[in-house]
Order: C-alpha cells, then sequence, then structure tokens
C-alpha cells in the first residue's frame, strides 16, 4: 500500500480551525448576529492556499504553480464553473416573481386546511425549478408567514414545511449548484444523479407530507390567504426543469430558460429592455463567490495530492471502512463533516469531491452514486444545521 502524507493535509485543517473557529467566536463570543456571514470565505481560502505553497520546500515554486495550474483547468471545473455562470444569469434574467405566483395559484384553489401541505408543495416545485433551498426559504417563508396569520396554523410547522420541502428541490435540482458540484467532480450526467437521488427524495417526501396532513387536519382554521399571480412566467422554470429530466445538455437547457425568460420579462413588463442585461449581469455577478471556491479549493487540492495528502487519508478512511456500504458511509460522514465545519454544503461537496473520487475507485462505487451521497448527505446536514451560511447568491435570492 502506497505511504501517504498526513502533513499535507494541514491545509485543509488550516480552513477547519479559522473558518469554524472565526465563526464560533463572531457568533457565539462576541455576540454578532449571522457571524458566519461576516468570514470572507475566500480570504480563508487563499490563507490555506498559502500553507500549501509554503509546503514541502523540496519543489520549486513554479513547479506548484503549474500543479496548481492542471488542478484549475481540469475539465470539470471548468466545465462546473461555466454551468455557475450560465445558472446564475438564468435566475438573474427570470427574477422571482414566477415562484409566487405558483404559490398564490394553489392557495387559492385548494381548500384552507390543506394550506401547509400547499407550502411544502410548492417549495418543493420551486426548489426544483430555482436550483436553491436558501432563495426558496426566502421567498416561499413570508407566504407561510401570511398563512400562519390568516388560518392559524401553527408558525413553527408552516415554516418547516417551507424548509423540508427546500431541502428536497435542492437535492433533485438540475441547477442547484450542490448537483453541478457533485455531477462535475464525479464526471456523471445529471439526470443519473437525479434517478439515483429521487430513489432516496421521494419516500422521504412522501412520509413529510403524511405527517403534515395529520398535523394540518387537527387544526382550526379561520382565514385564507389571497393574491395576485401571473403563471406564463414560470414557462422558462418548466423548459429548464423538463430539459434537465429528458437528458438535454444543461447548457442547451439554460441557454433556453435565459432566452425564454427574456423574452416572456420583457413582453410582459415584468422587466424593462434595459434593465435586462443588468439583471444578468447581477445573476452572474453573485456566482462570485462559490465560483472562487471552486478555483481555490482545485488548486489547494491539487498541491495535496502532489504532496501525498489523499492518499493518507485514503489510507484512514480504509481502515475504518472495509467493505462497499462502508465506503459509501465513509463518503457521507466526510461531506457531512465539511458541511458542520462551513455551514455551507456547496463547499462541502467542492472540498469532499476530489476524495470522493478516489474512494469510489477504491471501494467500486459508479460515479452516479457518488454524486448521489455527496449531495445527499450535505443537503441533510446542511438542512439540521444550526447557522446557515447563505452564500452571494442566497443574499440575492439564489444559494
Amino acid at each position: 500500500m502506497e505511504k501517504g502524507n498526513v502533513k499535507a493535509l494541514l491545509p485543509i485543517g488550516v480552513f477547519l480551525v479559522l473558518y469554524l473557529g472565526l465563526g464560533v467566536l463572531f457568533e457565539y463570543v462576541l455576540g454578532i448576529s449571522m457571524g458566519f456571514y461576516n468570514i470572507p470565505i475566500v480570504v480563508i481560502f487563499l490563507i490555506a492556499l498559502m500553507v500549501a505553497c509554503f509546503q514541502n520546500r523540496k519543489l520549486p515554486f513554479d513547479d506548484k504553480l503549474v500543479i496548481m495550474g492542471r488542478g484549475i483547468g481540469d475539465k470539470t471545473i471548468v466545465t462546473m464553473i461555466l454551468i455557475f455562470m450560465a445558472a446564475g444569469i438564468f435566475v438573474g434574467t427570470v427574477g422571482r416573481d414566477s415562484a409566487e405566483s405558483v404559490a398564490y395559484l394553489l392557495l387559492s384553489v385548494i381548500p384552507a386546511e390543506y394550506s401547509v401541505v400547499v407550502l411544502f408543495v410548492v417549495s418543493c416545485f420551486v426548489s426544483l425549478s430555482m436550483g436553491t433551498s436558501v432563495g426558496t426559504i426566502t421567498l416561499i417563508t413570508p407566504i407561510a408567514v401570511a398563512v400562519s396569520a390568516a388560518s392559524g396554523f401553527d408558525m413553527p410547522l408552516c415554516v418547516a414545511s417551507v424548509m423540508g420541502g427546500a431541502m428536497f428541490g435542492d437535492n433533485l435540482s438540475f441547477i442547484s449548484d450542490t448537483t453541478i458540484a457533485a455531477c462535475q467532480g464525479q464526471g456523471c450526467q445529471m439526470k443519473d444523479k437525479f434517478r439515483e437521488n429521487f430513489k432516496i427524495a421521494l419516500p422521504a417526501a412522501i412520509a413529510t407530507l403524511v405527517i403534515i396532513l395529520v398535523l394540518s387536519l387537527g387544526a382550526d382554521i379561520s382565514g385564507t390567504v389571497h393574491h395576485e399571480y401571473d403563471l406564463i412566467q414560470l414557462v422558462p422554470y418548466l423548459i429548464v426543469l423538463i430539459g434537465g429530466i429528458v437528458g438535454i445538455n444543461v447548457f442547451i437547457v439554460l441557454l433556453l430558460g435565459i432566452v425564454s425568460g427574456s423574452l416572456i420579462m420583457m413582453a410582459t413588463g415584468a422587466t424593462a429592455p434595459t434593465d435586462l442585461l443588468a439583471n444578468m449581469g447581477s445573476g452572474a455577478a453573485g456566482m462570485f463567490e462559490t465560483t472562487m471556491v471552486a478555483v481555490l479549493v482545485s488548486a489547494i487540492c491539487a498541491l495535496i495530492r502532489e504532496y501525498g495528502g489523499f492518499t493518507a487519508l485514503l489510507n484512514g478512511i480504509k481502515s475504518l471502512f472495509k467493505s462497499k456500504k462502508g465506503g459509501q458511509l465513509g463518503m457521507g460522514l466526510l461531506v457531512g463533516a465539511m458541511d458542520i465545519a462551513t455551514a455551507n454544503n456547496t463547499v462541502a461537496i467542492v472540498m469532499a469531491n476530489p476524495i470522493a473520487a478516489d474512494m469510489a475507485k477504491t471501494y467500486d462505487i459508479t460515479p452516479r452514486k457518488t454524486a448521489s451521497i455527496l449531495d445527499t448527505f450535505s443537503c441533510v446536514f446542511q438542512g439540521g444545521h444550526p447557522v446557515r451560511r447563505a452564500d452571494a447568491r442566497g443574499r440575492f435570492g439564489y444559494g
């Protein structure tokens, strides 16, 4: 068995200590509200990269730059970044009004006693269509608050239903950053990962729906929520969703969504032609942090691999998990631990991707299964995380 170098894992340790330590300090010691939001994750990764560059002084710095360049220039990383950009432009183009329209339509035609069920179903659909859990929560939660106030349903039940649906959709969406990162990192088709995840997510969604129904039917209903809606703006989301399920190339699907969204938003007057390009630019700019994380993590991981760090980590995992099932559990716990430390499921997947790819070869796990495990475990840990860290996209409605 090839011997690894445990010291090569130091950059990962530095990142986790700094990011998690500063987050705890800001949030719980200094009492800064949403303290994790104040930590520039790109800067922390740059520090970790600097640590990696100072290691292994026998290797010239120019050679380290070549190694980092190969890591960043890998086809999967380039593809991931381009999809991130296209997805950001799409969401910037179509906006958020159509998602609200779905909620208000269903609330107007379905009996009031099923309002919480509607919130869950709408959250599933919106997150699946928009590729965002944080964006869905920020979008639908105000509607959930209105439902609670008008109908008499408990506020925690309404909000929890939104969160559950948001995590369901984010786990399956074709334009979710977690799906993009997991599929590109493992080299599998998005439709294959969707099918793998669907077998896990659907039973969980059905069980959740039954629980919500049981809790809802005993409530004392006092009123309903009414609001205007415009469903034509939903068409771009349906194009992306259906195109992804059918298996059309993700770039073509997103291009169709952007073009149709542009035409519809201008034709309906929802967006002025002069504002359309600005919205596209905002959408692309909102992907900056996630893109830079992918670039920096790729560079760090390329150096760690060169120094023997991944070999040492894989040897340690193999000593703990002997079977194929054990390897799958190890993958899940690995990305879960990353998510606990970073409170960001996309960052957790990007960090775990190269290690999981090596584990997949060792344990004979298919790329689609590996991508599914990474996405599912990261979403599960993220859904229950006490501090949910939205990236730049979350702050403008996508993340």
